[in-house]
């Protein structure tokens, strides 16, 4: 049977991985091993008896972990997030580990979420929602501004950018794209410039990119 370790696991990770796992045609030869704790070099030893593990953003996967997990028996790590920032990949590789993410983490709802974000800061609509439970519904300070017809940046045009920008585009915002590798999706969307560009021209920017060290800060 094989056993995977799933770190950082919560009420809702639970729930969908084990009806997932229910589904699966070989759910009677695997096995998933809950983890509350994050993982690192401290609590790799929770993995033991795991020939993987399955980790989120907050995991570190840096070369004493991995090390770890190899003298542990672990051969393969299972991220279930797009962003891979928080792995070693020159240690995984020199240890053998075989790593795998999700590239397309519903795209859809992370645009609808950053939608949402965008909105919130603009309408201040988290701030309105406190002052209409003390009965205050004065207007002072969460005066906004119509989105419509702004210049938003979207930097970064993969599966996450594009989903933002179709929205950002239907919504009559002037979408500005700043990507190293150029989107032919993204043509009809909006206007690809240099990331100098989009920033002195933007409005309002949204981050649609990995970390990396081209891209901190």
């Amino acid at each position: 049977m094989t056993r995977t370790a799933v770190f950082s696991a919560r009420p809702y990770d639970r729930r969908f991985l084990d009806e997932a796992m229910a589904r699966h045609a070989d759910a009677e030869r695997s096995e998933l091993v809950h983890v509350e704790a994050t993982l690192g070099p401290d609590t790799a030893v929770l993995a033991r008896g795991c020939e993987a593990v399955c980790v989120f953003v907050n995991d570190r996967l840096d070369a004493p972990t991995l090390a770890a997990l190899h003298a542990l028996g672990v051969r393969a790590v299972l991220l279930r997030c797009a962003g891979f920032n928080n792995v070693d990949t020159a240690a995984a590789a020199r240890l053998g580990f075989f790593v795998a993410r999700v590239p397309a983490y519903s795209p859809e709802a992370v645009a609808e979420h950053t939608l949402a974000l965008i909105m919130t800061l603009n309408r201040h609509t988290h701030r309105a929602f406190n002052r209409v439970r003390e009965g205050n519904f004065m207007l002072d300070g969460l005066l906004g501004t119509t989105l419509h017809g702004k210049t938003v940046g979207v930097v970064g045009t993969g599966r996450i950018g594009l989903a933002t920008a179709r929205i950002l585009h239907g919504m009559g915002c002037q979408v500005l794209g700043s990507d190293p590798v150029p989107s032919t999706a993204f043509e009809s969307l909006g206007r690809r410039v240099p990331l100098d560009a989009l920033l002195a021209e933007s409005d309002v920017m949204t981050l649609h990119c990995p970390l990396t060290e081209a891209t901190r800060h």
